[in-house]
């Protein structure tokens, strides 16, 4: 449309279009040039179009700024009963990874194919969740790290976030352990759950970390590509394909890592409680570690350091 068919149509009292949204307060002056320049270019259908398959880093950024801004301002009751919400939702993940281990033991002399398997289920429970939007540790390892960075929001109230998902979340991944041991007669994942619990406690304090490290730095960046894409397919297959990488490598997540090792704890006494706070304290740290700075740090510095330097 031409600017004075814009002008045209203005003049004949047409209302403007209701999908434009207004330029938010921090938007570099360089995007909203490239913005406002897309207005007079293109049909407001055709922005949309565009806006929906590629989002720019600039928007993204100021998405998560958004959200994470919403999520440290939200009352500690909600955010409690969602974390516990989403720490029994990541009950399923261990529940597909158990009941998988054990199909596939038949395949020992295959690990690789074994591993595979496996990897391909992991990622249902992670879908659930963060589709449904309940709140997980590892999602704000980032998220809410940007208004922290940006200066909207203080350290402690960062702080109190991690504190209250932390604890929902470990709530809810006992809960969940405990109502897949009472269906495990049905589920038949006892061995499963044994095999799985010897791969979280048996690695060295600095392997652990590292995986830890490497499984927070993925999940933060799906959380980062579900703001990049439009709600629906894509954003499930970016769950899937960043939890299928953290199944894959073997990778330990704190918050079904911790469902899999009470699961374990709960069928075989020889995992004892040091061993499950060693592991759950360890993946803890390292997905914060992971997310926080691999992702949120980098993201948001070479993003700003972009536009100051346009």
């Amino acid at each position: 449309m031409t600017a004075n068919g814009r002008n045209h149509t203005e003049e004949a009292g047409s209302k403007p279009p209701v999908d434009r949204l207004e330029e938010p307060p921090d938007q570099p002056q360089e995007r909203q040039a490239q913005r406002r320049e897309e207005d007079r270019s293109y049909t407001p259908v055709i922005v949309k179009r565009v806006d929906q398959h590629r989002r720019h880093p600039d928007d993204v950024l100021v998405s998560a700024i958004t959200e994470g801004l919403e999520q440290l301002n939200r009352p500690g009751l909600s955010l409690g009963l969602s974390s516990i919400a989403a720490g029994m939702i990541l009950g399923f993940t261990a529940m597909a990874v158990g009941v998988g281990t054990v199909v596939v033991e038949p395949l020992s002399d295959w690990p690789l194919m074994a591993r595979l398997v496996v990897a391909m289920v992991y990622p249902l429970g992670f879908i659930i969740c963060l589709m449904s939007g309940a709140e997980l540790f590892t999602e704000h390892t980032a998220t809410a790290v940007y208004p922290v960075l940006d200066r909207r929001a203080g350290f402690g109230s960062l702080v109190r976030l991690w504190l209250i998902v932390i604890a929902g979340n470990l709530v809810g991944a006992l809960l969940s352990a405990a109502l897949l041991t009472l269906a495990d007669p049905i589920v038949r994942a006892r061995d499963g759950y044994v095999a799985i619990g010897r791969h979280l406690v048996e690695p060295s304090a600095v392997s652990l970390l590292v995986s830890a490290v490497l499984a927070g730095w993925l999940m933060a960046l799906g959380a980062w590509l579900i703001l990049a894409n439009p709600t629906g397919i894509s954003q499930m297959v970016s769950i899937f394909i960043v939890t299928f990488l953290i199944g894959a490598g073997g990778l330990h997540h704190s918050i079904a890592g911790s469902v899999e090792i009470f699961a374990a704890r709960f069928a075989s006494d020889e995992f004892t409680l040091y061993q499950c706070a060693r592991f759950i304290g360890l993946a803890l740290v390292g997905n914060l570690i992971g997310g926080s700075l691999f992702v949120a740090v980098l993201n948001y510095a070479h993003i700003r350091e972009t536009q100051r330097s346009d």
